[in-house]
């Protein structure tokens, strides 16, 4: 699929679309990135709510340096197709996910998986724990996200778009009110700038893809219908997995680790990064980058 020829407004950006393709899904255009020989060891990368694959380009470079890297902007986010309805689901976002790993022949893999992601790859770890997931996992990685419903501080935000207020709040907010809400789940050394601010709030804008907020903000009630198979999933593992958390989320911070811990899930790695806020693969890559590493090269004993 040829990519889209408007020029965007950050080369960044623009350099990040330029190097991935479109694969078209269920009549829907998925964008997606493939990069590294065929015979190196395979990473698939999974983004959170409310942005997209774009959160991975801090530490792409890193990344690149010794592993096959691929990942996808879901439907709904990024630079992929965001139709304006209320379908969205974390089984259809999985189901994609696997044709995206079909279409570019993943056969065995190491997942990285962050907020709304973590999510998707619990549903994606159930189903190759049954023996049908698409290619097989070699590990797992869960950066800040809500595996649990219970720990999941939702913002007032977040509640308000569940609502029947949902349409109305979409509608009403700007890039002001985002800029707030987004900063707030940052550490308070580690906020965005504000070149950053403005490439998320551009990409989230991207085919009306703001005012889809309150379809895709149901996954919040997909993790309390699914909380079962989603937890199992964590606890009966037969793949390594790990935790790399930022203790100072407010959403998904320290209070999830502890009961991640408390819950029994296996737990092969733990890296709790403090001061650092719900988006730890942007406010610490670096840190990120070589605790993942560091997983990934005990990971490979395990498999």
């Amino acid at each position: 699929m040829e990519l889209e020829s408007s020029v965007l407004p950050f080369p960044a950006l623009q350099q990040w679309r330029d190097k991935g393709s479109f694969l078209r899904i269920n009549g829907a255009e998925i964008f997606y990135l493939d990069e590294g020989e065929y015979n190196q060891p395979a990473l698939l990368l999974i983004h959170g709510f409310p942005t997209s694959s774009w959160d991975w380009q801090p530490m792409w470079h890193t990344l690149r340096e010794q592993y096959r890297v691929v990942c996808l902007d879901m439907l709904g986010f990024g630079f992929s197709d965001k139709p304006n309805a209320r379908n969205y689901s974390i089984h259809q976002q999985a189901d994609i996910v696997e044709a995206v790993v079909e279409h570019v022949e993943l056969d065995a893999f190491h997942v990285l998986a962050h907020d709304y992601g973590d999510t998707v790859a619990q549903e994606l770890l159930a189903r190759q724990n049954a023996g049908q997931g698409r290619g097989r996992w070699l590990s797992g990685c869960f950066l800040n996200g809500g595996l649990f419903p219970e720990t999941h501080r939702a913002l007032l935000t977040q509640k308000l778009l569940l609502s029947p207020l949902g349409p109305l709040l979409n509608r009403l907010a700007g890039k002001a009110q985002f800029d707030r809400s987004f900063r707030k789940v940052f550490g308070a050394d580690t906020r965005p700038t504000e070149e950053q601010l403005d490439q998320f709030w551009y990409l989230i804008n991207l085919k009306g893809g703001r005012h889809i907020f309150h379809n895709l903000i149901t996954y919040m009630s997909d993790r309390l219908e699914h909380r079962e198979r989603w937890v199992s999933a964590l606890i009966v593992s037969q793949v390594p997995l790990a935790l790399i958390n930022g203790s100072a989320d407010p959403v998904s911070g320290a209070h999830m680790v502890a009961r991640y811990q408390e819950l029994g899930c296996r737990l092969d790695y733990l890296a709790e990064l403090e001061n650092i806020g719900h988006y730890p693969q942007v406010e610490a890559p670096s840190r990120v980058a070589h605790h993942y590493l560091d997983f990934l090269q005990g990971a490979h004993g395990h498999v």
